[in-house]
């Protein structure tokens, strides 16, 4: 068998991943799983039930439609996952100890904070915290937007005061989005605690790339794969960033604030593009997936970093529920 047909026959998943706080959590074909390392040193596993595949709606489905829908689902869902995983650090003895700031003290005295408590408590908690979850991605997604449509199209516009064409602006404002994107992944992977989430991203990687490459799921074979991924998010953003780059070409320079209007209506459009790009390089090898992949992998460089055993432990935990009992359905 030559190598190229060796590379059309690879198995490739359909499951990803996102890295938790001290955790992995896993999305399957039908069944989403989290797992966690506790205090204790034991690891915690969650699963759920997931509407995917078949049982997914038409919008979840549909290629250039789904991936907006997909994009702001998982959001909501990695952050849920987060703020849980979270949770599952905090021991009763941490939650005995630790002291309300004057500003925490103030906070809960007010009517809303305690309307909301009692809300949280009550049988309609769940709801309620899924609203405040929505809202919440709502609030990160608008600053984001802001810092990496806005800024630098506000500040490549100061160009034009010098006489600069609208060719070079548009360079300037692609180099500036760039920098703001790696310089961002940069900073935060100098944290303690980033740092310690990019090694469970590595993990995650490493993990699906052992169940792809058919090998049993331990950790002497996982420690061995790659932990880059070309279906990553790290990867997606990436794409976004350079297709709002090169669709920033074909929008006009006359006022900012029109053209920062005009990036937000085509955000969806670049969404929905990148999610089709992503999937592609999920399920194909050839040299187009691979130009298109380059700069998602390198990013990752960044965003994952080499995982200990433990971990590998934990992003083992969370696969293995997720994986179908027929292989074919996993199959891209």
């Amino acid at each position: 068998m030559s190598n190229n047909q060796q590379s059309e026959c690879k198995f490739k998943s359909k499951i990803g991943g996102q890295a938790l706080i001290e955790g992995i959590m896993m999305r399957g074909i039908d069944l989403s799983a989290m797992a966690c390392r506790l205090p204790d040193g034991t690891i915690d596993v969650e699963t759920w039930k997931i509407r995917n595949g078949k049982s997914a709606p038409w919008y979840l489905k549909t290629p250039f439609i789904r991936g907006c829908f997909n994009f702001v689902i998982s959001l909501v869902d990695g952050m849920k996952c987060t703020m849980k995983s979270a949770e599952k650090q905090m021991t009763d003895e941490d939650e005995e100890d630790e002291e309300l700031s004057p500003f925490e003290e103030w906070l809960s005295k007010t009517r809303p904070y305690k309307w909301l408590e009692a809300k949280l408590e009550g049988e309609n908690g769940k709801s309620v915290m899924n609203t405040v979850m929505i809202v919440v991605c709502v609030i990160v997604m608008a600053i984001s937007i802001c810092a990496f449509k806005f800024f630098p199209a506000l500040l490549s516009g100061l160009l034009g005061k010098l006489g600069a064409p609208d060719w070079s602006k548009t360079i300037a404002e692609g180099v500036i989005k760039i920098a703001l994107l790696v310089g961002y992944m940069w900073l935060i992977s100098n944290m303690k605690e980033i740092h310690t989430t990019f090694k469970y991203h590595g993990a995650e990687h490493k993990t699906i790339a052992c169940y792809e490459a058919g090998l049993e799921l331990t950790v002497e074979n996982v420690r061995k794969q790659t932990r880059f991924h070309p279906r990553c998010g790290t990867s997606f953003i990436f794409l976004v960033v350079l297709l709002s780059i090169a669709i920033g070409m074909f929008l006009p320079w006359d006022n900012v604030f029109a053209r920062f209007g005009l990036q937000l209506l085509m955000l969806p459009v670049e969404a929905s593009i990148g999610y089709e790009l992503i999937k592609l390089a999920g399920r194909c090898d050839n040299i187009f997936t691979k130009i298109i992949s380059a700069p998602g992998l390198w990013l990752q460089h960044i965003t994952t970093c080499e995982p200990d055993d433990p971990q590998i432990e934990v992003a083992i935990a969370a696969l293995k529920p997720c994986i179908p009992e027929d292989k074919n359905d996993d199959q891209w």
